[in-house]
């Protein structure tokens, strides 16, 4: 097989593997996967009683800069890090948008690490910018591209006002869209 060949199937595999997800929104309800489709996602796991919790402001303000770019921020909330996420569904979205005016997306509360990883955290981890290697801690960032693809990942550390996290973003909005 061409190398042509083997990196249009490798793409084609992202894009459908992330269109395939069956991921819940925050209420219960489906989301809406293909609404991901040709956009650039920041996809971070996130906890209300972390000491990083104040990156739901920066998260905000990238969303708010770059979502008539294509940029969707997409908050995972987890409880797997020090029982840090112990809220219920209603309670997360209360204090996400009291405290941080968030107007990102966020998934339901998922496990990222173990046995009952989730698939989308098994697809993030499984590419090759998730190097196969466990979440750390929570706000751990994965930029997905405009194609699918899983181009980067920082650890929990990098503040979303960081160089290193604008540049991906950057990059990622630049891709091109995969063609219909």
């Amino acid at each position: 097989m061409s190398f042509f060949l083997a990196a249009l199937l490798a793409a084609t595999q992202a894009v459908s593997g992330l269109a395939q997800l069956d991921l819940k929104a925050l209420d219960g309800q489906p989301f809406a996967t293909p609404s991901l489709a040709g956009k650039a996602v920041l996809f971070v796991n996130v906890a209300s009683r972390c000491g990083y919790t104040t990156q739901y402001a920066g998260l905000q303000q990238l969303y708010a800069q770059h979502k008539d770019k294509g940029l969707v921020v997409v908050g995972v909330p987890c409880n797997q890090f020090g029982g840090q996420e112990p809220g219920t569904a209603e309670e997360i979205k209360t204090f996400c948008s009291t405290r941080y005016s968030v107007e990102f997306p966020l998934l339901a509360k998922q496990d990222v690490n173990g046995a009952k990883r989730s698939a989308l955290y098994s697809w993030l981890i499984g590419s090759s910018a998730g190097a196969g290697q466990d979440i750390g801690w929570n706000f751990e960032k994965f930029v997905v591209d405009r194609q699918g693809q899983v181009v980067a990942r920082f650890p929990s550390s990098t503040r979303p006002d960081s160089p290193e996290l604008a540049a991906a973003i950057e990059r990622a909005l630049a891709a091109p869209t995969k063609a219909p």
